[in-house]
């Protein structure tokens, strides 16, 4: 067996595991299991379990950019990740010894202020904003993670979920290492401690050969941004599962011209380029599935590319596009919003309808109702007016107000209703718990009809690569089918775009549809997994 380093966490042990979590779901997807939430709101639909960022400044050191405010500029456009935690680590690039690090509880405005970031010095840094899925929501698992190896600090962010952990677990406790959480990202850092058998390290750690060597331990998922003194090494999955994508900080006045011809000021890694424009950069390409790109002051270059095995298929995450990613993210040379645009297309043509009004569940549903309305030939208006400033700290309201359900989320525009046979478009249905409160708002308001059209499957199977989906039990579709689900939440009719119109609508516009390097995770729609149903746990 490999020798281990030192590998001491910062942080605080945590003895106490989460009673009940997703790693529990496992072995046991038929049965309900309480999910980790955030404390103090009900959550009804599917969250993603967060977004990574991390930026590196060219040239010499110090560098005039500001880095930590880059990040936290790019942590606030990946909010909509994860809402639940975020840090910041950065790095002067000279010594491997000590890090900046900031971390806490909470939105990423109410974590840094001009304070914490004032003192984030640094020319390179890595930041994390998190959705827990896997661990319990506690500040010993906020992200970034720091490790401290005979080589100096370590520092890892991670967006994804490792299907086979418990091996994993159990190569590093056997190696002696101890494991303060039950973060898959902590287990991750402490495998990259460990240098393979097969690599020599005379001259220092060999940081891509360690990164490959468990990449082909881990097959699945995980989009990663390690961190150790000067370089930072964006890492996805052979299977492209999540998100990872590459772009160049340019001089401020450079406008729109070809990103080649810029002067690269800098270099940022992402989960989603959404946030690219507002710091200064642009984009330049997604993170290949396998590949591991270095980031370092001269500029990026990739160091290797783990291959999947020939008769696996890359298995991006189809509801990045679906509804977990901002609308003006790039992903395979388009943006979402033209993608979302193409299943209200597809949808329209599966389940046509004769209506007055296409309207949408704001805000994830609009640009598929936009579609839905273009390919229908019908107009398109606002019927649901939402709220943005109801928090989780609203009042409990009374059994009355409470049965009018969403009243506190959504304003319906009588207006535009009364009167009127309305197609409401969603982009997925979860639970089912809202769907039936708006239905009887737009009623209430006058609409004579309210058809629902979904632009998306049927959610049947819950996920274990980093999105909380619900167990089997609780997802409506498991329980009701289209017309039944219609007549339960008092809808005249409810129909889904179908999985095959799913996959032809999101390769409409892409740049280039090679079968080798395209594919698509439909797990929780289809119960085919990329990499199989995870292991069964052995405690």
């Amino acid at each position: 067996m490999a020798q281990s380093e030192c590998g001491n966490f910062c942080g605080k042990p945590n003895a106490n595991r989460a009673t009940e979590t997703v790693a529990a779901r496992k072995v046991f997807p038929d049965k309900i299991y309480k999910s980790v939430q955030p404390k103090g709101d009900h959550v009804t639909g599917m969250t993603c379990e967060c977004g990574v960022f991390g930026a590196i400044a060219c040239g010499d050191y110090p560098t005039q950019l500001d880095i930590a405010q880059m990040i936290c500029l790019g942590l606030v456009a990946l909010q909509h990740r994860g809402q639940e935690s975020a840090g910041i680590v950065t790095s002067l690039g000279k010594s491997s010894k000590n890090f900046g690090v900031h971390k806490g509880m909470g939105m990423i405005n109410n974590i840094f202020n001009d304070k914490a970031i004032r003192k984030l010095k640094g020319n390179l840094g890595i930041g994390h904003t998190r959705y827990s899925t896997a661990a319990a929501s506690e500040v010993v698992n906020c992200q970034p993670f720091v490790v401290h190896t005979a080589h100096g600090a370590l520092a890892i962010a991670h967006n994804g979920e490792l299907v086979n952990c418990e091996s994993l677990r159990r190569e590093v406790l056997e190696r002696g290492v101890g494991l303060s959480t039950h973060s898959d990202s902590e287990l991750i850092a402490q495998s990259l401690c460990c240098a393979p058998e097969d690599v020599s390290e005379h001259d220092g750690p060999n940081w891509p050969a360690r990164i490959r060597h468990f990449m082909t331990l881990a097959p699945l998922s995980y989009s990663l941004v390690v961190m150790h003194k000067d370089k930072i090494y964006a890492v996805r999955d052979s299977y492209g599962n999540r998100p990872l994508c590459l772009g160049k900080i340019v001089p401020f006045d450079a406008g729109h011209a070809n990103i080649e011809d810029q002067l690269a000021e800098g270099w940022v890694v992402s989960s989603e380029s959404c946030g690219f424009l507002s710091i200064g950069a642009r984009y330049v390409r997604e993170v290949e599935p396998g590949e591991i790109i270095e980031l370092s002051r001269n500029g990026y270059r990739t160091v290797d590319i783990v291959e999947r095995p020939d008769y696996k298929r890359m298995a991006f995450c189809i509801f990045e596009y679906v509804y977990f990613a901002r609308s003006d993210s790039m992903f395979e040379g388009q943006m979402v919003y033209s993608a979302r645009l193409q299943c209200g297309r597809q949808l329209a043509r599966e389940s046509p309808l004769d209506a007055d009004l296409v309207s949408s569940v704001p805000e994830s549903g609009t640009a598929a109702a936009h579609g839905y309305a273009r390919e229908s030939g019908l107009n398109f208006g606002e019927v649901l007016c939402k709220n943005r400033y109801v928090g989780r700290t609203f009042i409990q309201p009374s059994t009355r107000l409470r049965q009018l359900g969403v009243a506190k989320k959504f304003g319906a525009l009588a207006q535009n209703v009364e009167g009127k046979r309305i197609v409401l478009v969603d982009d997925s249905i979860v639970r089912g718990n809202t769907i039936g409160p708006i239905i009887k708002l737009l009623r209430d308001a006058g609409a004579i009809e309210v058809h629902i059209r979904i632009a998306s499957p049927p959610l049947q199977y819950p996920c274990y690569m980093g999105i909380n989906i619900p167990t089997r039990e609780e997802l409506i579709a498991n329980k009701l089918n289209a017309t039944q689900l219609a007549n339960h939440v008092g809808a005249d009719s409810l129909a889904y775009l179908s999985v095959e119109g799913l996959i032809k609508a999101v390769q409409m516009n892409k740049t280039h549809v090679n079968p080798i390097k395209s594919g698509y995770c439909t797990a929780c729609l289809t119960g085919e997994y990329p990499g199989g149903l995870p292991e069964e746990l052995s405690w």
